[in-house]
C-alpha cells in the first residue's frame, strides 16, 4: 500500500507539471492532467497501474475527492440569484438533454435498423450520450477566472443536467435489461440513485450551515467544512455498499447538494472567505480528479476507433451544441448563451464511463455482441471528444467573451 501511495503522489506531482506545461501554451491546466493520467495509467507507462486503480483505498479517496470537487457547483448555486433566470436554466437543460438523447438515439437507430442490429443499442447510446462530465468545463472556469451568462448558466445547469442524465439512462437500461434478461433492474435503484445523492448533501448540508453561521473563525469553518466532507461521503459509501445493488452513487453530485445546501444559509461574504481557504484542497482535488479520469483511458483506443465511435462524438456534439442552443432560444436567454453554452457541454467521459460499465454488465451475459459495440464505441470516443472537448470548451469561453484580459497568461505564469 506504500508503494502504491508513493505511486499515485508521483503521478499528481506529475500532472501537475504537465499542467503548468499546456498553461504555457495558453491552454488550459486541465487538459495536460487529463493527458498525464493516459499516459501514466496502466495503458502506458503504468505508474498508475490496473492494481493501483482497483485498490479499495484508492477508489474511496477518490470518491471523497469527488465530493469536494461539487463544491465547485453547489456553492454557486444561490437561490435568490438563481431566481432571476431559473426558468431559463430549467428550459435549456431539458431542451439540451431531450435533444442530444433524440439526435444520438435516431441517428443509431437508422444505422442499426439497416445493419440488423438490435434497436435497444440505440436508445442505450442515447442515454450513455446525456453524460456531461462538469468537471472539465468547470476546470478552465476556475483557472481562467470566466465570468459571463455562458458562466453562469453552465455552473447550475451542470447539476440538473447530471440528474436528467441519469433518470434517463436508469430507466432505459432497466427496460432493455427485462427485455434482454430474466432480471430487470429495480424500480427504487431507478428512483433513489438521481435522489439519494441529493438527499444525503441535503441532510449533512443544513446542520453544516447551522454551525457555519455560529463559526467565526474561517479556519475553523474549513476543518468543519473538511469534516462534513468526509460525513457526507461516508454516507455515500454506506448506501452504495448496503442499500443499492450497484455502487452507483455521483459522489460530485452529493458534493454539489451538500455544499448548495449550506451556501444558500449562510451570507455570502462567509461563504466567500470559506471557499478562499478551501482553494488549495479544492485544486489538489481537481488535478486528482482529473487524473483518474485520464487513467483508465487506453490511448492506443484512437488507432482503433472505428465508424461508429466517429458517429457517435458527431452526433453527441450535435445534439448538444443543437439542444443546448434551441432551450436558450425558447427560454430568450441571451446571445451569447445561444452561440457557445453547447461547446462547454461536450466534456465526457467520467459519468460516461460509468454507465458503459453499468450497460456492459448487463448486457455481456444475455447480449454479448451487444455489450461489445457499446463497450468499443463509448471508451475509444471518451478518448478522442475528451481531448476535443477540453479545447473547444475553453474556446468557446474565449469567444464568449468571458476570459478576461491577461487571464491566459495568468494561468501560464
Amino acid at each position: 500500500m506504500i508503494l502504491a501511495v508513493l505511486r499515485l503522489a508521483a503521478a499528481i506531482v506529475l500532472a501537475f507539471a504537465a499542467g503548468k506545461l499546456v498553461s504555457k501554451i495558453k491552454l488550459p491546466a486541465i487538459l495536460g492532467w487529463l493527458i498525464a493520467g493516459m499516459i501514466l495509467g496502466p495503458h502506458a507507462l503504468q505508474l498508475l497501474n490496473q492494481s493501483v486503480l482497483d485498490m479499495k483505498w484508492y477508489q474511496t479517496s477518490n470518491h471523497i475527492l469527488e465530493c469536494a470537487v461539487g463544491l465547485m457547483i453547489g456553492t454557486e448555486i444561490i437561490w435568490k440569484n438563481i431566481k432571476r433566470s431559473g426558468n431559463q436554466i430549467i428550459v435549456t437543460t431539458i431542451a439540451e438533454s431531450l435533444v442530444t438523447f433524440a439526435v444520438v438515439t435516431l441517428t443509431f437507430g437508422a444505422i442499426f435498423y439497416f445493419l440488423n442490429i438490435p434497436l435497444y443499442l440505440a436508445a442505450i447510446m442515447g442515454s450513455i450520450a446525456l453524460a456531461t462530465a462538469p468537471a472539465p468545463s468547470l476546470s478552465i472556469v476556475r483557472e481562467f477566472h470566466t465570468n459571463g451568462p455562458v458562466t453562469k448558466t453552465l455552473i447550475p445547469l451542470a447539476a440538473i443536467d447530471d440528474i436528467i442524465g441519469v433518470v434517463i439512462f436508469f430507466t432505459i437500461i432497466s427496460v432493455v435489461s427485462a427485455q434482454v434478461s430474466a432480471s430487470s433492474m429495480p424500480i427504487y435503484m431507478i428512483v433513489l440513485t438521481p435522489v439519494l445523492p441529493v438527499i444525503i448533501g441535503a441532510v449533512i448540508g443544513i446542520p453544516a450551515g447551522f454551525l457555519f453561521k455560529k463559526t467565526a473563525s474561517a479556519s475553523l469553518c474549513l476543518l468543519e467544512l473538511c469534516a462534513f466532507i468526509l460525513l457526507a461521503s461516508i454516507c455515500g459509501f454506506l448506501f452504495n455498499t448496503y442499500i443499492l445493488p450497484e455502487p452507483v452513487l455521483n459522489f460530485m453530485l452529493i458534493g454539489m447538494a451538500f455544499s448548495a445546501a449550506f451556501s444558500n444559509m449562510i451570507p455570502e461574504e462567509q461563504l466567500q472567505v470559506i471557499m478562499k481557504k478551501f482553494n488549495p484542497i479544492l485544486g489538489f482535488a481537481l488535478i486528482a480528479v482529473i487524473l483518474n479520469l485520464g487513467a483508465p483511458l487506453d490511448y492506443h483506443l484512437i488507432m482503433g476507433a472505428g465508424i461508429f465511435t466517429a458517429i457517435y462524438i458527431l452526433s453527441r456534439a450535435v445534439g448538444k451544441y443543437t439542444g443546448a442552443y434551441l432551450g436558450a432560444q425558447l427560454s430568450h436567454s441571451p446571445d451569447v448563451i445561444r452561440k457557445y453554452l453547447g461547446f462547454t457541454l461536450l466534456p465526457h467521459s467520467g459519468v460516461s464511463l460509468v454507465f458503459t460499465g453499468i450497460a456492459v454488465a448487463a448486457l455481456e451475459g444475455p447480449a454479448p455482441d451487444s455489450a461489445k459495440i457499446i463497450q468499443g464505441t463509448i471508451a475509444a470516443a471518451a478518448v478522442i471528444n475528451e481531448i476535443i472537448a477540453v479545447v473547444l470548451a475553453q474556446k468557446a469561453f474565449k469567444w464568449a467573451g468571458e476570459i478576461p484580459d491577461g487571464a491566459e497568461c495568468d494561468s501560464a505564469a
